[in-house]
């Protein structure tokens, strides 16, 4: 019998392919785990607000958010950490000096610097993000997290006033100039690494599939990680094992291989 306790997984090029579909092999993977006892957690960068319908159809109910600064377990928060008042200013300021637009994620809302605008309609399109208003300052101190609606894929290097802070580029096609921004101690490895501690569950007994970099300390975090075949290939250092893609049975065929499917 195995040992294993516990699944985190990314949504985006993990377990939502391109098509926003998810694949008839991922859902039997993870209704099979639960029948097995495994407990399985959405772990993403997405706000937890907004992915409801994904829960729904995958009969979960743990989510790890906004890339590790948010987690609930069966409807008990774990942990929540808000951004620094200075750090949502300093990228505040820095994109509108290059018209750049933001999405800063709280507890309840999405909220946007520019609410239409052609690269964040398609923003919000490819996220089905729904709980969308207008940024203020009244809701500075509940930022979870943001992402950064840039031009091009270089401009990262324009974010470097921050430091403890780096951007992580959403690995979704027609989006790589879009970034996650990811603090150096809030990410989904410390979600991961709070779960872990708080069920009492050894990182040997714990399993991560991935795609993106803002998935590195996750699948290096646990004891079974997996790199996506789809991956940025920046992240197959990271990973004990790499699967399949999004698109082939990547999280069944992962599974598959540790003797958890038939």
């Amino acid at each position: 019998m195995n040992s294993y306790k516990i699944l985190f997984l990314d949504i985006d090029g993990t377990v939502m392919r391109p098509d926003h579909t998810i694949e008839e092999s991922t859902k039997t993977a993870v209704s099979t785990l639960k029948q097995k006892g495994i407990e399985t957690v959405l772990a993403t960068g997405r706000p937890i607000h907004e992915i409801a319908e994904i829960a729904q159809l995958l009969h979960i109910d743990s989510f790890i958010g906004y890339n590790g600064a948010y987690a609930i377990y069966k409807g008990k928060d774990i942990f929540k950490k808000p951004m620094s008042g200075e750090s949502v200013k300093y990228f505040l300021e820095t994109a509108e000096h290059h018209q750049h637009e933001l999405v800063l994620y709280s507890s309840s809302k999405n909220h946007f610097t520019n609410m239409h605008s052609p690269s964040v309609d398609a923003f919000k399109k490819q996220f089905h993000l729904k709980q969308n208003e207008p940024y203020t300052e009244s809701v500075s101190d509940d930022i979870l997290g943001m992402t950064i609606i840039a031009t091009t894929n270089a401009d990262a290097d324009l974010y470097t006033g921050e430091k403890d802070i780096n951007l992580s580029q959403v690995n979704v096609e027609g989006f790589r100039h879009c970034f996650d921004v990811i603090r150096e101690n809030v990410h989904k490895g410390t979600g991961v690494n709070a779960l872990l501690q708080e069920l009492h569950i050894p990182r040997e007994a714990s399993i991560a599939f991935g795609d993106g970099m803002n998935d590195k300390e996750m699948i290096a975090a646990v004891g079974e990680g997996f790199a996506m075949g789809n991956s940025m290939p920046e992240l197959f250092p990271f990973a004990k094992h790499k699967t399949t893609d999004v698109m082939d049975s990547g999280i069944y065929n992962g599974l598959k291989s540790l003797g958890l499917l038939d």
